[in-house]
This record gives structure tokens, sequence and C-alpha cells, in this order.
């Protein structure tokens, strides 16, 4: 065990996942906990051993605790991303800050001046940065194996039964409560575009919206509730096939059914459908986010990209071709082929571990998260952010381009995006 020391406030999938690779590892030891579920907080205690009078049910409270530990690890509902920041960074923490950082830009500022003021660490989990497969490819990318690159195309296929779970019943349905679905879920792929092909976007444009997930797609004869619907049985997004078919498997058990019920039989399932939000008809629920989406991009350089999120696919990998002047490359999460103009050749790599084929069952993006975690408390132990891949205002750029296009959807316009001026001393990772 090093003597590197984390609170974590949000003990949900998120923080409980980084939490437990501290303890699998023993790079670090969690000293304090925040979470507002009864029996997700005692359990995660318990893991990890933490005193009475470390646990706490509000982030505030754990603030109000003083500095206890290193660092903190940010995992709350996005809504309560950018108060716990600036307080922590005024406290001395350095901070593993959950995507996205803020609703807007002003308060993503507000959060670079407080870490900045403090002198404080921040690394927002953009955990798609840390994979070997990404890696690879970058350095294809950035080394000139394709020449120079010309376009790219990026897809991230969200898959039909995690759209519902997540976005038609679950917490990030509504832009009001979370944000809009391009910040939510894929500010990741336009910061991983941005990483790849080595600079900001200068131009944007989008188009998309909610087309199935809406009343008067509704099939005849269905009702409210999926427990109670004749014609759940042929519907693809049946609540009671999804969660029932969970129990049983330790994996699923935790991820998507925990955030369902803590009461992992048949007779808890069906309750939760019957009274709780992931048991309503996705097309009698409360949703308002998009479920399908396209991002146009114009780089400075003159290189173009294209952006699709799509929940109608089935649950895998991002997949990406990388157009230029003297070759190609694509890649699905782990292979990378890469063409070669001038001699024909097709090279086949296999880029890291098997676990990087899609995310995971669990909803963790399984070795990223494990590397992101190790990289923190790295960089905890020495004071030094080298094994961070990210800054707070590289993260920042990468939101203000999801920013831009959720106001080029809305106004049918191109959005210009202004650059944005990097920390005095900063070098580019």
């Amino acid at each position: 065990m090093t003597g590197v020391t984390l609170a974590v406030a949000g003990a949900g999938v998120r923080g409980a996942a980084y939490a437990r690779r501290a303890l699998l590892t023993g790079g670090a030891k969690v000293v304090a906990v925040a979470e507002r579920d009864p029996t997700r907080r005692a359990r995660f205690a318990a893991e990890h051993e933490i005193p009475p009078d470390r646990v706490f049910a509000d982030w505030r409270e754990l603030a109000a605790a003083g500095r206890v530990a290193g660092g903190v690890i940010i995992a709350t509902q996005d809504s309560e991303h950018v108060e716990p920041a600036v307080r922590f960074a005024g406290l001395g923490y350095h901070i593993l800050l959950e995507k996205p950082m803020a609703g807007n830009e002003a308060d993503g500022a507000r959060i670079i001046e407080a870490v900045e003021r403090a002198g404080s660490m921040l690394a927002v989990c953009h955990v798609l940065r840390y994979t070997p497969y990404t890696r690879k490819l970058r350095e294809l990318v950035a080394a000139g194996r394709i020449g120079t690159p010309v376009s790219v195309q990026h897809l991230e296929p969200v898959g039909w039964w995690h759209h519902a779970h997540s976005y038609v019943r679950g917490n990030w349905r509504r832009e009001d409560e979370s944000g809009p679905m391009l910040m939510t879920k894929s500010c990741h792929d336009i910061d991983w575009l941005i990483h790849i092909m080595g600079e900001v976007p200068a131009r944007v444009s989008s188009f998309g919206g909610l087309s199935h997930f809406r009343p008067e797609h509704r099939p005849e004869g269905a009702t409210d509730r999926c427990v109670t619907c004749p014609v759940e049985p042929d519907c693809p997004y049946s609540a009671k096939r999804l969660y029932l078919a969970a129990l049983g498997d330790p994996v699923r058990e935790e991820w998507p059914l925990g955030a369902v019920t803590h009461d992992l039989t048949e007779q808890g399932v069906l309750a939760a459908l019957r009274d709780g939000p992931y048991g309503r008809c996705v097309y009698a629920s409360d949703n308002d986010v998009v479920d399908h989406q396209v991002v146009n991009l114009e780089f400075p350089s003159g290189a173009t990209g294209s952006f699709t999120m799509t929940a109608f696919t089935p649950f895998a990998q991002r997949q990406t071709r990388v157009f230029g002047t003297h070759g190609c490359v694509e890649g699905d999460g782990r292979r990378i082929s890469v063409h070669d103009f001038v001699t024909g050749d097709v090279e086949a790599i296999d880029a890291g571990d098997a676990r990087t084929a899609h995310e995971a069952p669990s909803g963790r993006h399984d070795i990223a998260d494990d590397a992101l975690l190790d990289a923190f408390v790295a960089a905890v132990a020495t004071g030094d952010p080298g094994p961070l891949i990210s800054d707070a205002r590289e993260s920042l750029a990468g939101h203000r381009v999801v920013w831009a296009a959720e106001r080029a959807r809305h106004t049918g316009t191109v959005v210009d995006i202004a650059p944005i001026q990097p920390r005095r001393g900063a070098t580019n990772r």
C-alpha cells in the first residue's frame, strides 16, 4: 500500500469501480465516502473498512470534514459536478472528476479557476484516452503512417437496450436533469476525436432528435408498464426481459440491474418494475434526449470529421476510420487495420487486452477505467501530472465543441469555435 489516500463522493457504479481498483492494486486507500443511497453507502464502507466518522450521506458533509485524503473521486450525478469540484479544490484535494465536468462554459471555467488557484491536479474521466488501442491508433496517425489526415468517421453504437435503460428510463433521460445526450454520453467521443486528430475543431454543425421513443410510436394495446403490457413479449425494449435475465449473473446484477433494485430476486425485480422508473413503457416516459445524432466537424488544418451516435444498434464498441493522403486506418476498439496506398498492403494490428473489445456488461470501460485510476494515483503519489493524459483545459476544449454542436443542432447553423487559451507552461500530452 502506498501513502495515497482517496475520498469518494458518489459510490455508484463509477465511483465503486475506481475505488475497487485502488483496493485491488493497493495503489491507494479509500478513507472516506459520501453516498446518498444508504444500501450503497453501507456496502461501500464495509468493502473498504471505512470508519463511521468518515462515512457521509452527502458530499457537502464530506467537504465540511476538511481535507481527509490526498485525492477525491467525484462521481456524483451530472448536475452535481461543479460545486463539489470547486469546493474540494479549495480544500487542496487533487480531483478525479466524472464527465461531464460542467453543464456550461461558465461553470467549466469556474472549475479551472479553482484548481489552478489551489495548485490542484484535475483529471476528467475521459477514459477512452487510456486504452492500448487508443494509444496505438494515435501513434499511427501522429507518426504519419497514413500521411496527412484528411477526414475521420466515428460511430458510437449505444445499443438499443442500453439506450432504453439509461436514456429513456434512467438518470440521463432528460436534458434539464442531466444534460443533452451529446454531452452525457458522447463527450467521450468528441474528446477522443480531438486526441486522435491532434487538434480542436474550428467549426461544427449537427443534426438529430428524439425520433422513436415518443408516445405516438406506442404499439396498439400497450400499457404504461411492461409488467402489465400484453405486447411486452414482442417489444425489443421489454424491461421484464432485460432485468429478469440479469438475475444470476453477478456482472449484470451490478449493472444494469443494480440501478433498478437492491432486491436481487424475481419478486424484487418485478416489484421495482411495477413501481419504479425502470418499468415504464419506453413510449410513456418523460424522456426528451435525442436517440440519434450526427456531428460534422471542420478542423483548423482543413481536415473534416463526422460523428454518429445512435441508439439503434447492438451494444458494441466504437468504430473509427481515419483517411489520410497515403493510407487509411480502421479500428473497432481492439483491432486496427492500416491500408498503405503505396504498397497496397494491409497491416492488421491487435492493439491490446481482449477486454477492450467492447464496453463490459458491467457498464465499465474495462482496462481504461483501471488505467485512468492508476494514472491518477501515480500523479497524486508524486505530485507530477505527467501520468495524466489530459488536464482541465483540454477537457473544457472538448466540452466547448459539444456545446457548440448543440447550438448548431438547435439553430440549424454552422457554429464557429474560438480556440481556448492553454495554461501557461502546459504541454500537449
